[in-house]
């Protein structure tokens, strides 16, 4: 009998680096291909070997375009992956933006550690470069939702919405006679400009493999925190600096901006989208919107087909380095969106340094904030924070808006895992920090009664 193995190369025991390996016999299918980020022994871990010679895989299927899902994509490549990468059409585009910041980020990081020398690494170096991504988008094959796609021997993927973010997916793999579903991330309902998540297809899945991020807690009802902490700021004069992720969250705050506007609810003042990223990203969205995507609920392409639901009139959008620097330390008040997400690269990490030390002004944290990240060591309440070699003392006010997560809560894993027309024989729970996967993985056995595991990272089970 033929053994079909599940090896858990990343995302198990902590929310980053999503590698998940199929086997069976000299089949090899990557599930992600995700960075580790946070804590510094997270990050190492990008370093080390994948735990497979990447010239033994068959093919990669992605499940988004976020950088813990696709951002080990160019190092595989580098390393010898010679295979095809399987993904959405807005995951391919969104994935390709994103895969150039992150080496274009990392070759400039390296370069200014060199200068101030306070890199440990000698010299500092980069994971993966600019040249390294052109390879590996070549590599990229579009896949369409809702159609079973071949990707390998006896290996079938089918692509359904997750909600998440554009082009994000769950994926339904058949593998050598077992059925496996993928969560990847899992959206919310509501989310403002995406369709509802897809219920799980019918029929008995061999396993499913869940996230968690938010799998021991309830998201915040909406209240007015959000316009609130902006009123405040701007009546004592200062501004308002929101790390953002440059796919979906963005776009989502300046969907939530506008409506603000158009209601009366904040003063108008400049708004800022200072991410080359987010920009382009912006654009995707707005081609989507424009072109009638499926993955665009109905009402919204009816309603803004060829005008802008991202801007109410003051929204200024910097491409260049020299247009940021026109808004380094503001001096009249202004909303400033910047990434990253987690302030952990990009321009928001220069606009941080200048706005944290100025008790004029606010940040608001938008998103989750993993462990080791200047996001989470702001909203633990570090009194300061280390940025480019140096302390940076916080004076700021520093607000935390939950309601804008696009990941599913524990009550909503539970949702999505009840639409299935038959219990899975075993559920896998991933993309969780410490503890928060096992609390999951409790709830899981004792309120739907199926059999559920937090893996060990590179734990490797039999089907």
């Amino acid at each position: 009998m033929r053994e079909v193995a599940i090896e858990f190369l990343g995302a198990a025991g902590t929310v980053t680096g999503s590698r998940f390996l199929l086997s069976c016999e000299d089949t090899r299918v990557l599930i992600d291909c995700g960075m580790f980020q946070g804590l510094k022994e997270l990050r190492l871990k990008n370093w080390n070997p994948l735990g497979i010679d990447p010239g033994a895989i068959s093919a990669v299927a992605i499940t988004h375009a976020h950088l813990d899902h696709c951002g080990y994509l160019p190092k595989l490549v580098k390393d010898g992956f010679k295979g095809k990468i399987f993904a959405t059409h807005y995951t391919t585009k969104l994935a390709e933006v994103i895969l150039h910041d992150s080496a274009r980020i990392q070759t400039e990081d390296a370069a200014y550690a060199a200068k101030k020398g306070f890199s440990k690494h000698n010299p500092p170096k980069a994971l993966y470069e600019e040249a390294d991504v052109e390879v590996t988008a070549q590599r990229f094959v579009e896949a369409p939702f809702h159609e079973r796609t071949q990707i390998a021997r006896e290996t079938f993927v089918t692509f359904h919405p997750s909600g998440h973010i554009l082009g994000a997916a769950f994926l339904e793999v058949e593998f050598f006679g077992k059925r496996i579903l993928f969560s990847g991330d899992m959206g919310r309902h509501g989310h403002p400009l995406l369709v509802e998540p897809d219920n799980i297809p019918a029929g008995q899945f061999d396993a499913l493999v869940t996230e968690s991020t938010y799998g021991d807690r309830e998201h915040e009802p909406v209240t007015t925190q959000f316009e609130d902490a902006i009123n405040r700021t701007i009546e004592r004069g200062g501004s308002v600096l929101i790390p953002a992720f440059a796919v979906d969250r963005t776009e989502v705050i300046l969907v939530r901006l506008r409506e603000l506007y158009e209601q009366n609810k904040i003063a108008r003042v400049p708004i800022y989208a200072d991410s080359p990223m987010a920009l382009k990203a912006l654009d995707f969205y707005r081609e989507a919107i424009d072109n009638n995507s499926p993955e665009i609920r109905t009402e919204v392409a009816a309603e803004w087909k060829g005008r802008d639901p991202f801007d109410a009139g003051s929204l200024h959008e910097l491409h260049t380095v020299d247009e940021s620097k026109t808004i380094n330390n503001p001096q009249q008040p202004c909303i400033i969106i910047s990434a990253s997400g987690m302030g952990t690269g990009g321009r928001v990490v220069h606009h941080l340094r200048d706005m944290l030390p100025n008790p004029k002004h606010t940040v608001i944290l938008v998103g989750y904030q993993a462990m080791g990240t200047r996001g989470r060591n702001l909203a633990d309440g570090a009194e300061e924070v280390k940025m480019h070699g140096e302390m940076v003392p916080v004076k700021a006010s520093i607000e935390q808006v939950q309601s804008f997560s696009v990941h599913a809560d524990g009550n909503e894993l539970i949702e999505w895992i009840n639409t299935a027309s038959e219990k899975p024989k075993r559920i896998f729970v991933v993309h969780g920090e410490a503890g928060v996967a096992e609390t999951f993985a409790d709830r899981v056995k004792q309120q739907l009664g199926i059999d559920a595991l937090a893996p060990k990272l590179a734990q490797r089970i039999v089907l």
